[in-house]
């Protein structure tokens, strides 16, 4: 699951063409399949969203959730790919954009009704 802060006049005229591109690396760098695009995009007013100030109004925040297990240089390559991506496609500077990982257990996911441990899945989660 992806999570995307921002701005909501920054954020709000850019969603598709940004999930667009996430989901585009996601799928390059750890194997992802297409139809696995879970994002939510969260704009806050001004005054909801505290950022660096020597960042600009585009700054953008990026929380990536996931089962652990991807090698080090899959998770570099996709860091690395969104921000050349965005910056390309969307001219949003990398600095204006703080990009997380979070990993946790198998175990800890719930979906389908059954843990992540119990889950067989169609795609590479160990990549």
């Amino acid at each position: 699951m992806i999570v995307v802060y921002g701005l909501k006049t920054r954020l709000d005229p850019i969603k598709k063409p940004l999930s667009d591109i996430i989901h585009r690396c996601m799928m390059f760098a750890l194997d992802f399949p297409e139809y696995k695009r879970v994002q939510r995009f969260i704009g806050l007013e001004t005054e909801d969203y505290y950022y660096p100030s020597d960042r600009s109004d585009a700054y953008t925040i990026i929380e990536i959730n996931m089962m652990s297990g991807r090698s080090t240089e899959a998770k570099k390559l996709l860091i690395r790919m969104l921000f050349d991506e965005i910056y390309k496609q969307l001219k949003i500077k990398p600095t204006d954009i703080e990009i997380t990982i979070k990993e946790q257990e198998p175990h800890c996911w719930g979906f389908r009704g059954m843990t992540g441990d119990e889950a067989s899945f169609n795609y590479n989660i160990k990549r």
